[in-house]
């Protein structure tokens, strides 16, 4: 490269740099007003999320990034980022703002674990006085502890967010303890739970069931589903319910004896197509840069999803198919289904395959409609 080459092109980065920078403050700023914008809202009861309002804003950036020559999709691409940034800071905001937990004490049982520690990070925003009891602690002092027993005995809140079996027992410790607590737990399958919780109800517990249906790594609860189940005290389902009342949360009622059925399809399914899916590529032989130099976009997302899978905790994974007394079902479902699609291709039968693959689309579609309808449902297409 020559010289004038060299200096021009250091011009034009120190350039690019300089954009760089405005773009990173202009951000800054944006969010700044949208902290404003939640303040407003949340002083005058208004929803924090508004889908025709950021459809508006897309449409219109889409349509000015067309006039100064810039590809829309990047522009859209941009702009939602910036939107979720933004919902994300009027969330975390207005909880704080709520104060909901001021003077008042949580513990979190599992708080070490992801999703505790997630709960107890949650709670605290909120103002309360979160005390973490889990076998972990490393230092046990006044805000985290190793047994429930050396837990403040007159909490607010506890937060069953240990292990499934883990927390059956606590469960039946709580009962024969008492407690004023409002009490929930979060486990991912209910079965071996559902009579202690109904036990617990029956004699006098302010229990309630609760299963948050999106990861640890969650910030924007926007778009994500709470579900919450009655064991026999209604208002301790209020209750669990207010704690998103500040989120935009879609918190969702269902009866408890159907949560493992549903689950065995929603986790339980998916879980057990990626854990497989990933399995046969790490058994192929083929090494990972090789399939890293061709790998289509579709392989590309399916890995994607069976990364976040395989790298979560595989007791609770195992839990979940092991415990819910619905998975059977479901994995023979799986096992029937890859055996017709084996079928179809060894018996060469293009209209069997195109049969099934032709049903799954419709049932796919039929699913992203209903979805659409529930968080678009002012859009006349839903």
């Amino acid at each position: 490269m020559s010289e004038p080459d060299s200096h021009e092109l250091d011009a034009l980065r120190a350039e690019l740099d300089r954009i760089d920078r405005a773009l990173i403050e202009r951000a800054a700023e944006r969010q700044r007003v949208v902290s404003e914008i939640g303040r407003i809202k949340n002083s005058a009861g208004r929803a924090l999320r508004d889908f025709r309002r950021e459809r508006q804003v897309l449409d219109g950036v889409r349509a000015r990034a067309s006039e100064v020559g810039l590809d829309p999709d990047l522009a859209e691409t941009l702009l939602t980022a910036l939107i979720e940034a933004s919902l994300t800071r009027q969330e975390t905001e207005r909880v704080a703002a709520s104060g909901r937990g001021e003077g008042r004490t949580a513990i979190v049982v599992g708080g070490l674990g992801r999703m505790g520690d997630w709960t107890a990070r949650f709670l605290a925003e909120q103002g309360w006085r979160v005390v973490v009891v889990d076998p972990a602690v490393p230092a046990p002092g006044t805000f985290a502890v190793r047994d429930l027993d050396d837990a403040p005995g007159d909490a607010d809140l506890i937060v069953l967010a240990a292990p499934i079996q883990v927390s059956a027992d606590l469960l039946g410790t709580l009962i024969g303890r008492g407690t004023d607590a409002l009490v929930l737990d979060l486990a991912s399958v209910k079965g071996p739970l559902i009579p202690q919780l109904r036990r617990a109800a029956e004699t006098g517990l302010r229990v309630a069931s609760v299963h948050p249906m999106f990861g640890p790594d969650t910030r924007l609860l926007a778009g994500r589903h709470v579900l919450f189940m009655d064991c026999g005290k209604a208002d301790a389902v209020d209750e669990a319910r207010a704690l998103f009342a500040e989120t935009m949360a879609d918190c969702v009622d269902v009866p408890l004896d159907a949560h493992d059925g549903l689950m065995a399809w929603v986790l339980g399914l998916s879980h057990a197509t990626n854990l497989v899916f990933a399995d046969a590529v790490a058994g192929s032989g083929r090494a990972p840069d090789e399939l890293a130099e061709i790998a289509s976009t579709t392989f590309g997302r399916q890995l994607a999803i069976a990364r976040d899978v395989t790298h979560e905790n595989p007791a609770l994974y195992f839990e979940i198919q092991r415990l819910n007394p619905d998975q059977a079902a479901v994995l023979e479902a799986l096992r029937r289904s890859v055996e017709r699609l084996i079928g179809a291709v060894e018996q060469d039968d293009a209209d069997a395959f195109a049969e099934r693959m032709t049903a799954a689309a419709d049932w796919v579609e039929g699913h992203q409609r209903a979805r659409r309808r529930r968080t678009h449902p002012e859009d006349p297409e839903s």
